[in-house]
């Protein structure tokens, strides 16, 4: 029997590697679709990519259940399954993955809610520390022999791009007086001077990135270097240095990156290294690879659960009227559950929000809409639950609830990074604090606006703002895509009666949008709509959303800079 078990295992590890493939297919294809400037399916990719490992679980669970019989798919046999399984992995480059998809398919097969731990992979199995000593992921360049100059010149010609440059030799002098500036002076280049970067460009929207870090005594500095098209040509836009815009740009709210990765795991690790604050799930999720980011989140969980006594409490701020949400204070995130019946007047239905939520998780979310990790058949110990949150939940969600008395489990669940709620923030903030805010949260609509997205509740309750102070929207019940709506200015009443009338004496169609009723309506506060009014006033007309639909349905969207125009290179 032994045999047919490891026949299975092969099948199973059959069915990653197939999903790795195309991974990689699409990871190498960036630098090709980058060069042609084809940024149509540069912004698809990422977007296609979320739904491609469950297909691949769902066709490696068709072929197990059509090639075995149902007792090698069993209980019985799935422990032996597991270590055959273990022992394919021991020379491979991304067992990590591979773990993964094998728990995924296991969830499937054995069609339990509840699996003991011999089945599944709760821990990691096989270390995945120098797993690149063959093929390193990145390469390391030294100045002391051949100069800076001459240095970042070779870096840039390694990625053998097909086009050349503007003016490469400007472009590095650029590079090099921005890196001088990031060091101590006078620099002295100590034994160890290096330039460590990653082998493969990372590809996002219209940039490429070269990714790396220099290391001189004890000194590490991390760098990227976006390359844009000029004309024809390339050039180095600028230089990524500063920790908070490096943070920004490698941020969860953002899509995706493309790059042709062989070790996952060394490429993740190289970036930890750059940003240390940065938490193994979210590079993973980066990264693309979004099923191992879910679990390397949830194995956090579990672990901070462990080693933690605080208590699972409802989230501050104004309560939702679709999700219950709670957070544990010493966890910085929050969860959410949805109703079982949306509060007035939300008329939305569980399926409604989810498709919401999945329309949220395909699209670009240029660094203004909150990644969601969504789960399943969640276990909180019941004793981690406060009074008032378990009496909420049995109230709002009892469809999604089990409890034991000793488990809660919810059958399903998001979960999203803790922010200040901006109706919190604007309370207590001051009156620079305010224009600042504001600001920020005009720049969200708009870029928002930009990849085709309208918030429909503006409320401020639905944005929250970051330990930097940006503007993320999180609440996507009432999402919809700008080129669906109808952007429309109040008709001037035709009599005095008109403008007495309690309700529209107009038609209004479901998806009329009137920007000039938010003013008196949504940003009442005179400190608020004065900052708004200062900085983006064209957010209560008509003319700059049909101006940003126009541009969506001609296929030429508005540019959102993933990072801050004062990285970028000042030319004459």
């Amino acid at each position: 029997m032994h045999h047919s078990e490891a026949l299975v295992a092969r099948a199973l590890l059959d069915g990653f590697e197939k999903h790795f493939t195309l991974l990689r297919h699409i990871g190498r294809s960036a630098k090709r679709l980058f060069e042609h400037q084809d940024w149509a399916t540069l912004r698809r990719l990422p977007s296609e990519r979320v739904d491609w490992y469950d297909a691949r679980v769902r066709e490696c669970v068709e072929r197990l259940t059509h090639d075995f019989p149902a007792e090698l798919l069993s209980d019985a046999h799935w422990g032996r399954v597991k270590l055959e399984y273990v022992a394919l992995l021991l020379d491979h480059r991304q067992p990590e993955l591979a773990e993964v998809f094998f728990n995924s398919v296991t969830t499937r097969v054995l069609e339990r809610r509840y699996f003991q731990n011999r089945f599944m992979f709760v821990r990691p199995s096989i270390s995945t520390e120098y797993l690149d000593l063959e093929h390193p992921s990145y390469r390391c360049y030294y100045p002391a022999s051949h100069g800076l100059r001459s240095t970042l010149s070779t870096v840039v010609r390694d990625f053998k791009l097909v086009h050349s440059f503007s003016d490469l030799k400007r472009d590095v002098a650029l590079l090099v007086r921005a890196l001088r500036r990031a060091m101590p002076r006078p620099l002295k280049a100590e034994p160890n001077f290096q330039l460590q970067v990653l082998s493969s460009l990372l590809y996002r929207g219209q940039e490429a990135y070269i990714v790396g870090r220099a290391l001189n005594g004890l000194m590490t500095v991390p760098f990227v270097v976006p390359i844009v098209h000029d004309g024809g040509r390339l050039k180095l836009d600028g230089v990524l240095l500063d920790a908070t815009a490096l943070t920004v740009l490698f941020s969860s709210t953002r899509a995706t990156f493309l790059a042709d990765i062989e070790v996952p795991s060394t490429w993740v690790a190289f970036l930890q290294r750059m940003l240390p604050s940065k938490p193994t799930w979210e590079l993973y999720g980066l990264l693309g690879f979004g099923k191992a980011s879910k679990a390397i989140f949830y194995r956090d969980l579990l672990h901070h659960l462990r080693h933690s006594a605080d208590t699972l409490t409802l989230a501050p701020g104004t309560p939702g009227l679709v999700m219950v949400v709670f957070t544990l204070p010493s966890f910085p995130y929050v969860f959410k559950v949805i109703r079982d019946r949306p509060r007035p007047p939300k008329d939305i239905d569980r399926a409604g929000v989810m498709d919401r939520y999945r329309l949220v998780k395909h699209a670009d979310r240029v660094g203004r809409m909150a990644d969601t990790l969504e789960y399943a058949d969640v276990a909180l110990p019941r004793a981690r639950l406060s009074p008032e949150l378990l009496e909420e939940l049995r109230a709002e969600v009892p469809s999604q609830l089990t409890d034991d008395g000793e488990v809660v489990v919810l059958r399903h669940l998001y979960i999203e990074r803790r922010m200040t709620p901006l109706d919190l923030y604007l309370r207590e903030a001051t009156d620079s604090q305010v224009v600042a805010v504001m600001d920020d949260f005009g720049r969200c609509l708009e870029d928002l606006a930009a990849a085709n997205i309208f918030a429909g509740d503006l409320l401020y309750k639905n944005f929250g703002v970051t330990r930097l102070g940006r503007v993320i929207f999180y609440d996507y019940d009432e999402i919809d895509l700008v080129t669906k709506m109808q952007f429309r200015t109040i008709p001037v009443a035709t009599n005095d009666d008109d403008d007495l009338r309690g309700e529209a004496w107009f038609k209004v169609g479901p998806k009329d949008v009137f920007p000039e009723e938010w003013k008196p309506f949504l940003f009442t506060e005179p400190r608020v709509q004065a900052a708004l009014e200062a900085t983006h006033p064209g957010l209560f007309t008509q003319t700059f959303w049909q101006g940003v639909k126009q541009q969506l349905g001609s296929g030429r969207p508005p540019k959102v800079s993933p990072y801050p125009e004062a990285v970028r290179f000042k030319r004459p």
